[in-house]
Formats: C-alpha cells, structure tokens, sequence
C-alpha cells in the first residue's frame, strides 16, 4: 500500500455502471455484514466503495467469534484519528466520482461507526445523498448539522442501548432543521438492529428500514 492511499473494496453492479455509493463500515469493520449491505446495495444498481477505515490501524477487523468481540471493536475504533478519517472519506467520495462506471454525483451510505463518519464527511464534502443508520458518534456532531446539505435519512431503534432517547431526539431535532431529512425509529430495536449478529439483530426493524432505504435512495440516487 503506498503512503496516503487508503484500500478499499469495490462492487459493481451486473451493468458494469451506475450511480456511485461510499459506505462507510461499522465499528467492527468492514465485516462480513458490511460485505453482504455493500452486494445488496449493487444488485439494486450503484457501484459501492467500502474504504477500510481501520487501515492504519494494527488489526483492521475483528474475530466476531470471540466473547470479547464488541470489547475489541471499541478499542479499534478508539483509536482511529478522526479528523484523518474524516478527510480520507471526503478523498473516497472525489476518487468515486472520477471513475468512468460511475454516474453522477455519489451518496455516502453507513452504519453505527460509519453512520457518525458519514454524516462528518458529508458535512465537508458534496455527497448527492446521506443514510445513516443509528450513527454513534452523532450526538457529538450536531454543530456540523447545517453543513449537511443533501437529503439525509437517519435510522434509530427506540431502545438503543447505546445512544439514549434523549440524545436521539436531539439528533432528530438538529437534523430535520432543513427539511431535506427523514428520520425513523423502531420499538424494540437496540443498536446496530441490521446486523444479522443474534445480539443486535431485530428482524422487523432491520427489514422496515432497509425498504425506506432502497426507496430513498431510488428518488436521491436513482
């Protein structure tokens, strides 16, 4: 890997061409979960770049098999640098935005970890579209909120154990200030509700916001 440049994965669409999406891996990296979103997301049409964010890090995933999993996960996203994060999602949406599959301009896409970076990238770059699922860095990115100028759609579960219901209705409260945003919660839901782990899944949950978000990104990124 050459000095500065940050890896990545690329998926395609069967067309070989199509509006271009950044997604922005969860705090696990970027996981099998995040491989399986980022092939979904191409079979609905968009070339997806899933940068590892954890590159410059000594480990850039975790053994999910392991009972300290979620232990390891927090101490690797402890220790990214955010602003440098920040910077090389902004360099990410250019690099997608150049290549000749691509059309239009890009969205950025993320979740739990990647659904806070996202919302940071979008407030210093020019992303066509923003959906954040459950953003865990949120909360203390609200300053940032009238820089974020596409559409956004935000996702919640309403029993999220990590980010409290006032924080959320903070975050709702900051986000739909333009009135370019749509913001869903779920009941029952806790954290991190898409990921298929047994401990975090929430099958209703996870289905009802990946339908919002296919329909979204069909009008802000057709």
């Amino acid at each position: 890997m050459a000095e500065g440049s940050l890896p990545g994965y690329l998926w395609l669409p069967d067309s070989g061409h199509g509006p271009g999406l950044v997604l922005c891996q969860e705090i696990f990296g970027v996981s099998e979960y995040i491989r399986d979103r980022a092939a979904d997301l191409a079979d609905l049409g968009y070339v997806v770049l899933a940068p590892e964010f954890y590159h410059r890090l000594p480990a850039q995933s975790v053994d999910e098999t392991r009972d300290d999993f979620l232990q390891q996960a927090l101490a690797l996203a402890g220790e990214v640098d955010w602003e440098t994060a920040v910077g090389e999602g902004v360099a990410a949406l250019e690099w997608l935005s150049g290549q000749d599959d691509v059309v239009g301009n890009p969205g950025l896409i993320g979740f739990c970890f990647g659904g806070g970076l996202a919302f940071a990238i979008a407030a210093e770059g020019d992303p066509s579209t923003l959906v954040s699922y459950y953003g865990s860095a949120l909360p203390g990115l609200l300053g940032l909120a009238d820089r974020v100028r596409c559409p956004q759609l935000h996702h919640f579960g309403e029993s999220d154990s990590y980010i409290a219901a006032d924080q959320v209705a903070a975050i709702e409260e900051a986000v739909t200030a333009g009135g370019k945003t749509e913001f869903h919660t779920y009941p029952g839901a806790d954290h991190a509700f898409d990921n298929p782990h047994p401990q975090f899944h929430h099958a209703t949950a996870s289905a009802a916001a990946w339908s919002r978000t296919v329909e979204f990104l069909s009008r802000t990124l057709p």
